[in-house]
């Protein structure tokens, strides 16, 4: 299942694989993902991918962000209990690549 939402600059899309609609996952994950705007204002879009792992017991719920700015393509893949857990360690990665990417920037 594939949602996308736009807001007034980010355009996220956020995919489930082998779950069943999980609305307020969904939501979660768009939230998450706006606070990345605060870090990097110059973020286009930006695809959240969801998925439930079978072969891991404990730390099977998967999420994917990939982060789309000018010039580069950031990614964060982390796995965790839940979902909402997989989603902040992601988001903690982006924001620490993101304040990088931004600093580059204005070396350059």
């Amino acid at each position: 299942m594939t949602r996308t939402e736009t807001s007034e600059a980010v355009n996220v899309q956020v995919t489930l694989r082998h779950s069943q609609n999980h609305h307020g996952i969904e939501e979660y994950a768009h939230a998450a993902v706006q606070t990345l705007e605060k870090v990097f204002s110059g973020i286009i879009t930006c695809n959240v991918i969801l998925d439930h792992q079978k072969n891991d017991h404990e730390n099977n719920k998967l999420a994917e962000v990939t982060v789309h700015v000018p010039q580069q393509v950031l990614v964060a893949k982390e796995s965790a209990a839940t979902y909402e857990q997989a989603i902040d360690s992601c988001i903690d990665v982006l924001v620490r690549q993101l304040k990088r990417h931004k600093e580059k920037l204005k070396v350059h």
